[in-house]
């Protein structure tokens, strides 16, 4: 990367909403700061809109256009910074402004984990920074770490809390009791959750991001198509409620980890954790992501996950960077992925599991249950029964199984006459033994 020759380094941002706007009035309100710690002048040259028209108090209006090419295209733009969202037209915007020979910094989760490889290709080609501090959990500083401070070490799995808007959700259920529907109607109140909040609650948000986590941690390209995904949408009050009975709690978790040296499993689905796991107790819209390493043992970040000031302050920490960089004419090292590892399908995890089901409370019932676990190599740790007139609940929990062997057994259950049906199943976390 060429040094900067100046002492201004001029910025282009693409996006200008809740985010974009806190990174301008941040960085107008610290310049002074921001010169000390960078040792250039940042300056915002140009921010590409959609809407000239929209009101956004406190910014220069005469720095707004409707053509980000003029932006990714400026030879005096040196860093660009994409905050629009998306996958097109941005990824056309940031490889241009890559190959133009600029910096880029993105918080653009879906982005990443669909096209993340092909832009950390271009910025290599062209010897120039690319950041994005900001696509997964908000202000919490977790990226840089995975890519730079444990990169002496060996990371065996990682698990995070990392979309608010479910975490809010289930939050809310476990304390108040309420079902699904009533905490999401109340999260949308809040603005925590969107008017078609799928993204989120169906696990795509979870996913993206456990893609770049992924990515990072074992050296391995992974996209989204890779991650298994389920969301929270079939979660009821009463899976929560015997979690709570049970001391535990249900997470939506990102999920990766290296199951054999050879193969990566990454997946997002509803978890039970006890109470005593670090990530038990973040709570409402917080997010937080644990890592297991092999020397450095049990680390956790936590953090505010979103929102527009947390998630400029990830920003302008990538920008502070790249602008050290440029003072000193060089770059920052490399996403590594050369681990050649095969993406595990889902039916050869190993997890422990919860099986909720209903039954016909009569003697033999509980016996064939158990011999059915037992016909698929299913253990079972513990059993719990509650009856109601003529109608077991069955809580079951198991050892360590295959989500091949779990299917198998529950699709056999659901054949078996006293069985009435399967409420659900729920994976397990955080147990040693």
């Amino acid at each position: 990367m060429p040094k900067l020759d100046t002492d201004t380094l001029y910025v282009g941002l693409l996006g200008c909403g809740v985010v974009g706007s806190e990174v301008v009035r941040l960085l107008a309100e610290s310049r002074i700061d921001f010169k000390a710690r960078s040792g250039a002048n940042l300056v915002i040259k140009k921010i590409a809109v959609r809407d000239l028209g929209a009101a956004r108090p406190g910014i220069d209006k005469s720095l707004f256009t409707t053509d980000a090419l003029s932006i990714v295209n400026d030879p005096e733009i040196d860093v660009v910074i994409e905050l629009m969202g998306g996958i097109d037209p941005a990824r056309d915007y940031l490889l241009k402004a890559l190959n133009n020979g600029k910096a880029v910094i993105t918080a653009n989760k879906a982005l990443l984990a669909r096209h993340g490889d092909e832009l950390e290709t271009a910025s290599d080609k062209a010897d120039v920074d690319f950041y994005y501090e900001a696509a997964v959990a908000g202000a919490i500083p977790i990226i840089r770490p995975l890519s730079e401070s444990l990169v002496g070490d060996y990371v065996t799995k990682i698990m995070g809390i990392v979309n608010g808007t479910t975490n809010f959700i289930l939050t809310k259920m476990f304390e108040t009791g309420a079902d699904f529907d009533v905490a999401l109607k109340e999260a949308q109140a809040l603005g925590f959750a969107e008017a078609d909040p799928t993204a989120d609650v169906e696990g795509f948000d979870a996913a993206a991001k456990a893609a770049i986590l992924a990515t990072l941690s074992f050296h391995h390209t992974v996209t989204d198509a890779d991650v298994y995904r389920e969301g929270i949408t079939k979660l009821t009050a009463r899976d929560i409620a015997i979690a709570k009975d049970m001391g535990m709690v249900i997470k939506l978790l990102a999920i990766a980890e290296n199951i054999d040296d050879e193969k990566l499993s990454v997946r997002v689905h509803p978890t039970l954790l006890p109470e005593t796991h670090p990530l038990a107790a973040v709570r409402g819209a917080f997010n937080a992501v644990f890592v297991e390493a092999e020397a450095a043992g049990e680390l956790m970040f936590y953090g505010r996950g979103a929102g527009g000031v947390p998630t400029a302050s990830a920003v302008l920490g990538d920008l502070v960077a790249i602008a050290r960089n440029l003072v000193d004419g060089r770059t920052a090292p490399a996403t590594s992925d050369y681990a050649s590892l095969t993406i595990a399908d889902i039916g050869t995890t190993h997890t422990r599991y919860l099986i909720r089901l209903d039954v016909q409370d009569k003697p033999g019932v509980l016996a064939g249950v158990a011999n059915t676990f037992a016909a698929n190599n299913v253990s079972i740790s513990t059993v719990r029964q509650t009856g109601q007139e003529d109608t077991a609940e069955l809580t079951v929990t198991t050892h360590l199984a295959t989500e091949e062997s779990l299917a198998n057994t529950v699709k056999q259950l659901n054949g078996l006459e006293f069985v009435k049906r399967i409420a659900s199943v729920i994976r397990v976390e955080g147990l040693s033994a």
